[in-house]
């Protein structure tokens, strides 16, 4: 067993917070129990996720990627499960990787369990990220909160949501369990649901849960799935008009800008912060 305390760093993502794991070689064991303890708030150092920072070629689920992109964010959400992609995420795992001197301003590539990320880290600290083209499935999709039930967009972005445009976030309710959702083998794996309403002219706001972790204070990929649902409601349709949808999503979090390409391609800018970093009591990784 390691006995040697381990450095962490804390950072967040418009308030989407993770602890942060530097692990090059991959040479940590990072059972379930131990990542949800490391992400209680009240026993460990607290986090919607933990961000495992690994070269792309040491780590089994990235190594066929190590030739396009140097390093791979293994995420995993609080609980300790594994997930495929976080658009907050990836920036946060840009500005560590920045931060220590790993990368420099401008472009580099991320692995991650949802393919390779492109991302740019502007001089002011702005952070972009394209996020590759959403999928539209067909299925419909209902979302149920306290006796009032919504359509939902199925929409995926490397990860399932369900997309519900409401009157007030409020009807969303406390969001810590899972929304009851129908039918249920639309999202065999679970499902990420966002509640949305209009602020403006392509401006909308958002509440989400997130699988894994309950309501959160944001989700990248949760803010591109919700301008992708709402161009579609508004007609926007980059791929139809030719012309690019930009739409402002505020968060409980902070504010997102997503884009839209008439290719389909979908870039998320904003911030990503590293508040605090440290080391880890090893027996807090023991099962």
């Amino acid at each position: 067993m390691n006995t040697s305390p381990i450095a962490f760093l804390k950072g967040h993502g418009t308030e989407n917070d993770f602890v942060i794991v530097p692990d090059p070689d991959n040479a940590l064991d990072l059972p379930a129990s131990a990542v949800a303890r490391l992400c209680d708030r009240r026993a460990g150092i607290g986090g919607d996720g933990l961000l495992h920072v690994v070269r792309s070629a040491a780590h089994p689920e990235a190594k066929a990627m190590a030739g396009e992109a140097e390093w791979f964010m293994d995420y995993r959400n609080g609980d300790g499960s594994i997930a495929e992609m976080c658009g907050n995420g990836v920036r946060v795992f840009a500005g560590y990787l920045e931060r220590a001197g790993l990368v420099e301003e401008g472009d580099l590539a991320v692995a991650t369990r949802g393919g390779i990320k492109k991302v740019h880290i502007a001089k002011g600290g702005e952070i972009t990220v394209s996020m590759g083209r959403a999928l539209l499935p067909e299925a419909a999709v209902t979302v149920s909160v306290d006796g009032r039930s919504w359509p939902a967009r199925n929409v995926n972005m490397g990860n399932p949501h369900a997309v519900a445009f409401v009157a007030d976030l409020e009807h969303a309710g406390e969001l810590r369990s899972t929304p009851p959702f129908s039918p249920a083998e639309v999202y065999p794996d679970g499902v990420n649901i966002e509640f949305v309403v209009d602020r403006g002219p392509a401006h909308v706001a958002m509440r989400v849960h997130e699988r894994g972790a309950g309501e959160t204070r944001s989700c990248g990929t949760g803010a591109c799935a919700v301008a992708v649902a709402a161009a579609r409601r508004d007609g926007a349709d980059p791929t139809v008009t030719g012309t690019p949808a930009t739409y402002t999503v505020d968060l409980p979090g902070g504010t997102l800008v997503i884009t839209e390409y008439p290719d389909g391609e979908i870039e998320m800018t904003g911030p990503a912060v590293i508040v605090a970093e440290g080391v880890i009591d090893p027996s807090l990784l023991t099962v």
